[in-house]
């Protein structure tokens, strides 16, 4: 049975923007699909998320695959960097994904703090590629706070297929009005697939 775990990012919930959309189209196709609530996510920490997308996923396989947005994307990474070396799963799509920098936010010292400490947690990308079968990464070319650069990373360490969007913002409910994704159902079709 092919599953699919969705990743909020940053300040997150399962039920917002795409999500409840992308969970029941995947489900109309005969997917199951898990969208956990990761915690105090206000203030992301790994040491927090990881195990709780670890609870979530349970034992992951060929026919497991994910879907990331934002900080998701990090969380995803770092779970499966953490899996054992013969372990691999079905494949990632990645929304608003980043491990280079972000731009533009509050000049709070809650949000710096957790800036650095996601970027200063180290995180082998090699051991990532390792373990997926494919992975896509989806960008907006009008995103607020990730830089187009962030890429750079998707393709030349994790081989991932790029999609630049275009004036989607942050692939935001709240912020950009982003209710539906087909990119991302497109996307994750096409690699279940193969």
């Amino acid at each position: 049975m092919k599953r699919v775990i969705i990743a909020h990012g940053w300040d997150g919930t399962p039920d917002e923007g795409w999500f409840p959309w992308l969970k029941k189209e995947l489900e109309m196709k005969g997917f199951i699909v898990i969208v956990p609530q990761l915690p105090d996510a206000g203030s992301p920490r790994v040491q927090n998320w990881v195990p709780e997308l670890a609870a979530a996923v349970g034992t992951p396989d060929e026919q497991t695959y994910f879907v990331g947005h934002s900080m998701g994307c990090q969380v995803i990474a770092r779970y499966l960097a953490g899996l054992p070396d013969e372990q691999k799963v079905g494949g990632v799509v990645f929304v608003a994904g980043f491990f280079k920098h972000l731009k533009d936010l509050e000049d709070d010292e809650d949000v710096r703090e957790t800036e650095r400490h996601w970027f200063e947690t180290p995180l082998d990308l090699g051991k990532v590629r390792d373990r997926l079968s494919k992975s896509v990464a989806i960008f907006s070319d009008d995103d607020p706070w990730v830089p187009l650069d962030n890429q750079d990373d998707f393709r030349d360490k994790l081989g991932s297929e790029i999609v630049i969007q275009h004036n989607k913002g942050h692939f935001s409910g709240g912020r950009d009005g982003t209710k539906e994704l087909p990119i991302a159902l497109e996307k994750l079709l096409e690699i279940s697939s193969l």
